[in-house]
């Protein structure tokens, strides 16, 4: 079934939104009215992100499952447990490309830094291009809920942004912010072109699912970060609320 005119426009605009967040990242102050420093906001919109995973995406999970069971014309051994499996194997591949990142950096050799640098951006690259498919092609038709997941991936972006413009500096704001930009209108336009099967779709879902929740946990948790807690608890509580009518 082909895209409507309405889907296309929606989706774009919601890929240029998370190009925005690259390409405009570090001038741009949200909630400026609400919280003070930018900083702030940062970690109010990765509490908006944890509390979409765990409100939104997590008990998602559930008809994600259904779905795969549905598309596939096979008996599943564990009734498509292997649904929140995947989204385990998302989890642990991005703490893996964290991982492996600290140890390239930490080294001391020369060139691994370039390394580092590759590898960290080539994994948020594929990242944000399967995020920007899934605008197009997702279990949820509504635009609605296209709108909710554009603008909490775009303030998840934003500390993506702000996390690896520290961690990389002049690198990052002289390449990666421009690869990690064309990842979002790439993934969108990948989307316009072929759509996948459903159970492949249901796949995806599940693996970035996992992903999220990792990334949210990279970017403001650990103890090294600039994050603050009053705005990240604030903002995963309030949107949390938000969220809960809309199941």
């Amino acid at each position: 079934m082909g895209l409507g005119v309405d889907r296309i426009l929606v989706t774009g605009a919601a890929a240029l939104l998370f190009a925005a967040a690259f390409l405009l990242g570090g001038r741009v102050h949200p909630m400026q009215v609400f919280l003070r420093d930018r900083r702030s906001s940062l970690s109010f919109g990765a509490g908006v992100s944890a509390a979409y995973v765990f409100v939104h995406l997590v008990p998602e999970l559930h008809s994600v499952r259904d779905s795969f069971t549905a598309a596939v014309s096979v008996p599943l051994r564990y009734e498509g447990m292997g649904i929140f499996y995947l989204a385990l194997v998302g989890f642990l591949v991005f703490y893996g490309l964290d991982h492996l990142r600290s140890h390239l950096k930490g080294s001391g050799e020369e060139g691994k830094i370039d390394a580092a640098f590759s590898l960290e951006i080539g994994g948020f690259a594929a990242y944000i291009c399967l995020m920007a498919y899934l605008l197009v092609h997702n279990l949820e038709k509504s635009e609605v809920s296209v709108g909710f997941f554009a603008g909490t991936m775009a303030l998840h972006f934003l500390s993506v942004d702000h996390s690896l413009a520290e961690e990389h500096g002049a690198a990052y704001r002289r390449i990666g912010r421009f690869v990690l930009a064309g990842a979002s209108v790439a993934g969108w336009g990948l989307g316009l072109l072929f759509a996948l099967p459903q159970y492949v779709l249901a796949l995806l879902v599940a693996f970035i699912s996992g992903a999220v929740i990792m990334n949210s946990a990279i970017m403001e948790l650990p103890s090294d970060r600039d994050g603050r807690f009053l705005p990240f608890l604030a903002g995963g509580l309030i949107y949390g609320l938000i969220l809960l009518p809309l199941r």
